[in-house]
């Protein structure tokens, strides 16, 4: 069972926007579903905050290194086979997650549970630039930024309110659930799409081919430092907007998904645009500045004392030029590498939660985060994923 690009009609484009839109979206829907409940997690396996704490971090390093170890395995035995084994490998761990006795338990479940999340992620984008080329590759990925944008506005929402009537093992149960339907999904309706398969000695050259074309090199680090940008909205938002500026639970919430929403909505506006109205470069460049001057927005708030009100629509600003930056920036540097487009994509997420975490953490190098640390690393990312992308000017649009 095998698909070529000739054959994705319509129909079969929405059907792949569904599953390889859920698929992409493994990793934030697994980390946002739980937070609501990490509090109560550490008295319920009497262990500290901290302990509970490392089980999202060994989520996230697992799932940078799963992409990894993936995207070169799918480029020699094709996208299907190793997609199927880590969907299972999610759901058991999901399931083993949800009857934890123990923390230690329950962080072995998480590092199983990011290396299956880690296969939906790459393959997803691997599959795409199987089946698309150039600007037609570009709109799918905003497509699939329509669909994975859901997840994190929905995720932090079902993982409360599950809360309100059950505990917080349910939440595996869900996301056991969820692996289950898509694997079902894959399993019945995705059929092959590698078919110029390697040989897995051939993996090294191809990292090495990747590495040193400046081409690939620039636009998945310009990917890169602007995930980090937002990432480090991600990780600061919480304590800089219910701490300092006084938000409830439930307003941040409304916040962290109101963003979310920018993301899905800029996401479908690249999808319009690009090849009609402007090339992916000239896209890319654009996201990239208004996202740099949002940034610059946030920043000039923080350190002013400026309204909550203003500050928060720049933060809405920067947030959703990632649906417009990632869509172009991915397929610009896919592009390229058909026969090798596991491992492109295996890097690429690497890169991205590598440059994401380091940001994450230079943030609270001063001490507790404060809104102008956030935003000071906001604008450093973007700034240079900026000076990165337009040293590019000049390659094909």
């Amino acid at each position: 069972m095998s698909i070529t690009t000739g054959e994705v009609t319509t129909a079969r484009r929405l059907r792949l926007a569904l599953i390889l839109g859920s698929l992409s979206g493994f990793g934030p829907l697994t980390i946002d579903m739980y937070l609501p409940a990490m509090p109560g997690m550490a008295g319920d396996l009497r262990t500290s905050s901290s302990m509970v704490q490392l089980t999202l971090t060994v989520f996230v390093v697992g799932l940078a290194v799963g992409q990894v170890i993936v995207g070169p395995l799918s480029d020699a035995w094709g996208r299907r086979r190793p997609l199927l084994i880590g969907i299972t490998l999610y759901l058991v761990a999901s399931l083993g997650c949800a009857v934890a006795p123990t923390v230690g338990w329950l962080i072995a479940g998480r590092v199983v549970q990011s290396l299956g999340a880690a296969a939906g992620i790459v393959l997803a984008r691997a599959i795409v630039r199987d089946l698309f080329r150039g600007t037609a590759m570009t709109r799918f990925f905003s497509t699939l930024m329509v669909v994975n944008g859901v997840a994190p506005i929905l995720a932090p929402v079902v993982g409360g309110q599950l809360l309100t009537v059950t505990t917080w093992r349910a939440v595996f149960l869900v996301l056991a659930a969820i692996g289950t339907v898509l694997l079902v999904a894959v399993f019945f309706t995705l059929p092959e799409s590698h078919h110029a398969r390697t040989r897995p000695r051939g993996t090294l050259s191809a990292f090495r081919t990747l590495v040193t074309d400046g081409h690939y090199v620039r636009y998945v680090l310009a990917a890169a430092l602007m995930f980090a940008a937002v990432f480090a909205y991600i990780s600061g938002s919480s304590f800089v907007l219910q701490e300092a500026y006084g938000l409830t639970a439930q307003q941040f919430s409304l916040v962290f998904g109101l963003n979310g929403l920018g993301i899905v909505l800029l996401g479908q506006l690249n999808g319009m645009l690009v090849g009609r109205v402007a090339g992916e470069g000239t896209l890319l460049r654009i996201g990239l500045t208004v996202a740099t001057a949002g940034s610059a927005g946030v920043l000039v708030c923080a350190a002013l004392g400026l309204p909550l009100l203003l500050l928060l629509t720049f933060l809405f600003v920067v947030v959703s030029m990632l649906g417009l930056v990632l869509a172009n920036a991915t397929s610009l540097a896919l592009d390229g590498h058909g026969s090798a487009a596991g491992a492109a994509s295996s890097l690429q997420g690497l890169l991205q939660f590598l440059v994401g975490g380091l940001a994450a953490a230079a943030m609270t190098l001063p001490g507790p985060v404060t809104a102008v640390a956030m935003a000071t690393t906001m604008l450093v990312c973007s700034a240079a994923a900026l000076f990165v992308a337009v040293r590019q000017r000049g390659s094909a649009e």
